[in-house]
């Protein structure tokens, strides 16, 4: 069974999906310990955390999955998978029809290949979300002109402080998230900008794309007090930005705006106290919103896709669960033709060439036999038919 945990944007503002994400990562702890899990997906991104896990031996009515904390939705399986469909295809997302999702997704799935906890099953279901995805982009107009955190994150900055013509801007993180807010940064008249990263030659890097200066970290209070606007998108686990530190640096806290997109945050609550302007992805709700309007028409014409592969998906399912059987009926059914071959072979010895020629000869028969039962068998597992399958794994079972 594959179940799912997760919490996201829907349920939860940013403070509490920190928390959440911690009881999660405990609850899946203690589901692993129980069930010896080893086959699972994690997908972490700033405003969403997911487990997808398959074991056969957890049960819904485990009394770990009556979590406590009721803003962990548990779903299990064909409404776990319908629910990865719709993430990859941008539906799910807090900035619908977002690229960026999908990358997300096909990265979390390397990870858990790479880290050996990614198993058929969940390898035939992500493989087929992240077609699903595609698809859905390639068919309709779900991501056309779509903004992204990043985008949505200067559409904010502009709304509060205005154009950002002449503006110094300080970037703190190069990661894709970053990479996202300098794609909207370079459409814009800035004075300056600077890329802040931990790793240098990273941030070098995307610096020289905008045409702006990479700057070492242990720079950043410089940058910070002259700065106009800051965005901030690391994977740091706790704050850079703290009232604490501000108060070390003599700059104007009151003309300066902050963007905080990171999950978990890089710019403390504190740092309001001294007139700073700090917003974080809660903010970005309302730029969401307006972009899902636009986007209304698409829902119906991307959830057909999603449905009939979904179906698609049902049937490759079934498929696989009468491919062992098939496996041992052909192991099985080759064994016998091996050693009947042989004996045969002792006998034939004398004729020139009649070795390959029995062999030949028993393995075009096996294949014939064999092509007719897989191809019944297969056919009855797609249209569910139980008593077939049953009485093959009867009748095919050779242990």
């Amino acid at each position: 069974m594959i179940v799912n945990l997760r919490v996201d944007h829907k349920i939860a503002d940013i403070q509490s999906m920190e928390n959440i994400s911690k009881d999660m990562d405990e609850l899946f702890g203690q589901l692993q310990e129980k069930y010896s899990i080893n086959e699972y997906v994690e997908i972490s991104t700033c405003n969403r955390k997911e487990y997808y896990i398959n074991n056969d031996l957890i049960s819904e009515d485990d009394e770990l999955l009556s979590h406590e904390n009721q803003s962990i939705i548990i779903e299990y399986g064909q409404s776990a998978v319908m629910h990865l469909l719709r993430m990859t295809s941008g539906l799910e997302s807090m900035i619908v029809g977002e690229d960026q999702i999908l990358g997300q997704v096909k990265d979390a799935k390397h990870k858990a290949v790479k880290n050996h906890h990614c198993g058929k099953s969940l390898d035939a279901v992500f493989t087929k979300a992240i077609h699903v995805g595609q698809v859905v982009r390639n068919k309709t107009n779900i991501n056309k002109g779509a903004v992204s955190i990043g985008s949505a994150a200067i559409d904010l900055a502009e709304k509060h402080i205005g154009s950002l013509d002449d503006k110094s801007v300080l970037v703190i993180g190069a990661g894709k998230m970053g990479k996202l807010v300098a794609k909207a940064l370079a459409e814009k008249n800035l004075n300056a900008i600077f890329v802040a990263n931990r790793t240098y030659y990273v941030a070098v890097d995307l610096a020289k794309d905008l045409g702006g200066e990479a700057i070492l970290f242990a720079d950043l209070e410089e940058y910070l007090a002259t700065a106009d606007l800051v965005i901030s998108a690391t994977s740091a686990p706790h704050a850079i930005i703290t009232k604490e530190r501000l108060l070390g640096i003599d700059m104007d806290y009151e003309n300066i705006m902050m963007v905080d997109i990171a999950n978990p945050r890089d710019i403390s609550d504190d740092v309001c106290e001294l007139g700073v302007k700090s917003f974080n992805i809660d903010d970005l709700r309302e730029i969401a919103d307006a972009n899902t309007q636009l986007r209304i028409k698409e829902f119906g014409e991307a959830e057909n896709i999603i449905n009939e592969e979904f179906i698609l998906l049902k049937e490759s399912f079934k498929i696989m669960e009468v491919d062992e059987i098939l496996g041992n009926l052909r192991a099985s059914m080759e064994e016998i033709r091996q050693r009947e071959t042989q004996k045969a072979s002792v006998k034939l010895a004398d004729v020139d060439g009649s070795v390959k020629i029995l062999d030949n000869l028993t393995n075009s028969i096996v294949n014939k036999i064999f092509y007719d039962i897989s191809k019944n068998v297969k056919k009855a597992a797609k249209e569910e038919n139980t008593d077939v399958m049953d009485a093959a794994e009867y009748i095919f079972n050779f242990n």
